[in-house]
């Protein structure tokens, strides 16, 4: 398999939120720090990426998914698999 120099795979995406919650985008794939594109529900430049690659606010997506909560059980936004950290914080 053959990859091409600088271009990442989708990476694989975990469960889709309920209608009006918040979508888990911790993994530093989500932003692009090179490029700022139109988003694909408001139009606006963002350095968003959905898991599938496409440029979409995370305000967006989540507002996309409580106004389409039958067309999002397809998975076009979701949360990642696990949380980038594992570990929680602990203050002495």
């Amino acid at each position: 398999m053959t990859r091409t120099r600088g271009k990442k795979p989708p990476f694989e995406p975990g469960l889709i939120p309920a209608p009006g919650a918040l979508l888990e985008w911790r993994d530093s794939q989500h932003f692009d720090r090179w490029q700022d594109r139109p988003c694909v529900l408001c139009d606006k430049p963002t350095p968003m990426r959905s898991h599938a690659g496409e440029p979409v606010h995370k305000a967006c997506a989540e507002n996309w998914i409580a106004a389409n909560p039958a067309e999002a059980r397809l998975g076009r936004f979701a949360s990642d698999t696990q949380p980038k950290s594992n570990q929680r914080a602990t203050h002495a």
